[in-house]
């Protein structure tokens, strides 16, 4: 655990530090510059810090669409994989496979951006995950979060992914807090 958070933590200082020296070179533009319509792919990586006990870590990455509606409000579409790292620990039950470690699946999300001021947005998605073991059949998630969006296509974001149902659910309904850092490709 104290690991997970070292790495989440010198992750967090990396990306302000990317930030900084993008921000220093981008192209700035207002909220209020009329709206833009572009189209932007990006490819992400997520480390998170589990809020249900019985596992170590998150991890994960996922390819993400996003297609801006206006100047401060984009929609997004994501499909990715992710793993929760499940804690030995004997006097757990755990299903009939006694060889599950880990609990993986595939998230297929879409959601909201909303930008009240340039850059830094909340957002906000719902989805399925489609687990990736033998039996396992799919579970809701949901995910609030916020983020610094910069010119230069460095997306760092914070959520808490929830999930709920059973059908994929190694132990009960895990949670995340998660650190996403992505790279966007505009597409226009």
């Amino acid at each position: 655990m104290k690991r997970t958070k070292s790495l989440i933590a010198s992750a967090a200082v990396a990306a302000v530090i990317l930030i900084g020296s993008a921000n220093a070179n981008a192209q700035t533009t207002s909220v209020n510059d009329g709206d833009s319509k572009a189209t932007r792919l990006g490819l992400g990586l997520s480390a998170g810090i589990p809020t249900t006990q019985g596992y170590k870590f998150g991890f994960g990455g996922d390819v993400r669409l996003q297609q801006d509606f206006t100047s401060n409000i984009s929609g997004i579409l994501s499909v990715g994989y992710n793993t929760f790292s499940v804690k030995p620990n004997p006097a757990l039950t755990l299903p009939a496979r006694t060889d599950v470690n880990n609990l993986d699946f595939i998230p297929v999300k879409a959601g909201i951006k909303v930008f009240p001021v340039a850059r830094f947005y909340f957002s906000g998605e719902v989805g399925v995950g489609f687990g990736t073991r033998d039996g396992s059949n799919m579970t809701f998630i949901y995910a609030p979060g916020i983020g610094v969006g910069t010119n230069a296509g460095i997306d760092i974001g914070l959520r808490y992914e929830g999930m709920t149902g059973n059908s994929l659910i190694v132990l009960k309904n895990p949670g995340q807090v998660a650190l996403r850092l992505a790279y966007g490709f505009n597409l226009n």
